[in-house]
């Protein structure tokens, strides 16, 4: 059992040379061409109870808007009001993103402090999607780096080789029925995606 970080650092040793001084405190071009690039973010939070949240956020490249080299806009739209993301950020105001974009191996990582608002003025700059946010994450930004590649090329993710027959994997649908023992027929994948495109 691992107990300790002196015992951690005895197994692994410790970063050098550009792994120890790659963290940034803002954004610089490459960071910036990173995020305008992105459709994907994996959103971490925590609540003062330390209990933790990992949620997926997607859009357009560029859904993620740069206010300023220290500063990023969020834009949060209705989902199944859990709001475990949200709650966590109202409670403790600490976030940490993971930008993805497919076919690149590396990833940006982002962490700092967060809050929430609905200003019109703020909101008005996602005027140019399909539908307006209801709030915003407004991210100020103490931590930015570029992650390697080892994991994404362990795991093949963006290899087409390596994805799966949907028609060959249980629906989202099914699996719920079955964790919920519940009776009732489960949707569809094609009918839950159909109600997921009115709402997108």
């Amino acid at each position: 059992m691992i107990t300790s970080k002196s015992q951690l650092r005895e197994i692994y040793g410790t970063p050098k040379g550009r792994v120890k001084d790659k963290v940034l405190d803002s954004l610089e071009k490459h960071s910036i061409h990173f995020i305008e690039n992105s459709p994907f973010i994996v959103l971490s939070t925590v609540d003062l109870e330390g209990s933790l949240d990992a949620s997926p956020r997607g859009g357009k490249p560029g859904f993620v808007k740069i206010a300023n080299n220290n500063q990023l806009l969020i834009p949060d739209f209705k989902g199944n009001n859990r709001l475990d993301s949200l709650s966590n950020i109202v409670d403790s105001g600490r976030i940490g993103l993971l930008f993805m974009i497919p076919g690149i191996d590396e990833t940006l990582r982002v962490n700092g402090t967060a809050s929430l608002t609905t200003s019109e003025e703020i909101l008005q700059q996602f005027s140019s999607l399909t539908r307006s946010p209801i709030s915003c994450i407004i991210v100020t930004i103490e931590e930015v780096f570029l992650h390697c590649a080892k994991a994404f090329m362990r795991s093949e993710l963006w290899k087409v080789t390596s994805f799966k027959d949907p028609n060959n994997f249980p629906s989202m649908g099914e699996m719920l029925t079955d964790q919920l023992g519940s009776s009732e027929q489960p949707e569809t994948r094609s009918a839950m995606k159909e109600r997921y495109l009115k709402d997108i």
